[in-house]
């Protein structure tokens, strides 16, 4: 960091030369102080060689999408540390991967961490994300997926970690005018979880060009499916909101039945239609994001799903096919902030990262199937 006495000179500087200046020792230049835009435009013209990322931290790596990332993370041979306070994470899900404990509300546990570790990148998971909560407590929700993301960034830039992949959400979109959805269609949120989201894209944008911190922001559909035979899954322990588990509980018997959230929508069954993404899928979205940001700057948006939706009954009969097992069900009021129809367009990520989805709504609901009846 610069002393303050140093900041106001070069604040001094800046006034009478505002397109930067040479500083001079015994009448020849030791270095060039420049704007940084106009260092980001002359390294990008000069076509400065990109940096491999090899190093990541990952917040939240001990949840559901994150441990699935950091196990694909770890077989394309990067190191990983994984930062979670396991408020929802699971300990055993990163194995021997570093796992610090902390809280991105804590600066001193984050700036401890970087300064450990000389990282290229983070990919950033950790955040509240439950629709229904945010409504209830939206304090939460702008706290946890804000705030303490500011403090990321923060700690980012004060050690001069200039990337990171961001797990945004389909629910940026809210109510969408039509679909598929595409990366530019409107974004009008209906319930705070998907405001933050939003909020936080907004922020890597203008983070880019001020700061110079590049990002890609995943916008996740539904995310499902398990890695069983890796012990790799959902948190079982934890009380689900998910569809795809809610229904399999019923299944298994957890449940006496499964509430179906409203069914008089404008689809073709009056439920909700949602596109589902297999776990593995999501997670290899994010490595196709790492080689992305060793290319290219800027802040970055990609949809993440099978441009396929299906609705909460066609979910249920699927689990039926693939389980051999009656699913009790019973209709319910609509859940607030809920839309009717979501499902994307993910053109835009396979054609710029080459990325596709390799797993279909059968392989998604039979591998959670599997993890569900582990013990």
């Amino acid at each position: 960091m610069l002393d303050d006495k140093t900041i106001s000179d070069l604040h001094k500087a800046f006034a009478g030369s505002p397109n930067g200046f040479l500083v001079v020792d015994q009448g020849q230049p030791s270095f060039a102080v420049l704007p940084y835009q106009t260092y980001q435009t002359l390294r990008q013209a000069q076509g400065m060689p990109k940096k491999k990322i090899k190093k990541v931290l990952v917040t939240g790596g001990a949840g559901y999408i994150g441990s699935h990332t950091v196990k694909l993370l770890l077989d394309e041979g990067f190191e990983v540390v994984v930062f979670d306070n396991l408020s929802t994470g699971r300990r055993e899900a990163v194995g021997d991967t570093e796992l610090v404990m902390g809280d991105l509300a804590d600066r001193t546990a984050l700036d401890k961490v970087f300064k450990k570790n000389k990282f290229d990148a983070v990919i950033h998971f950790a955040a509240s994300i439950e629709v229904e909560e945010s409504v209830a407590d939206p304090a939460k929700y702008y706290q946890n997926n804000v705030v303490n993301g500011l403090n990321l960034l923060d700690a980012m830039a004060q050690n001069g970690v200039s990337k990171i992949v961001f797990s945004s959400s389909a629910a940026v979109y809210g109510e969408p005018d039509k679909t598929p959805i595409h990366e530019d269609s409107s974004c009008n949120p209906t319930n705070p979880y998907g405001e933050t989201k939003l909020a936080f894209e907004k922020i890597l944008k203008w983070y880019a060009g001020a700061y110079g911190i590049s990002s890609v922001s995943l916008r996740y559909f539904n995310a499902a499916g398990a890695l069983g035979e890796e012990g790799l899954g959902y948190d079982k322990s934890l009380r689900h909101t998910h569809l795809i588990p809610r229904v399999l509980d019923a299944a298994l018997g957890k449940t006496a039945e499964i509430e179906v959230f409203g069914k008089d929508y404008k689809t073709p069954d009056g439920t909700c239609v949602r596109d589902y993404i297999h776990v593995l899928d999501l997670a290899s979205a994010h490595i196709a994001s790492l080689h992305k940001l060793e290319k290219d700057s800027g802040a970055h948006v990609y949809n993440v799903g099978t441009g396929k939706g299906y609705s909460v009954l066609e979910i249920i009969d699927a689990a039926v096919e693939v389980t051999g097992r009656m699913i009790p069900m019973k209709f319910a009021d609509r859940r607030p902030g809920d839309p009717a129809k979501i499902f994307a367009d993910s053109s835009k990520l396979q054609k710029e990262l080459g990325w596709k989805p390799e797993h279909d709504l059968k392989s998604i609901i039979q591998s959670s199937w599997e993890w569900q009846k582990s013990s």
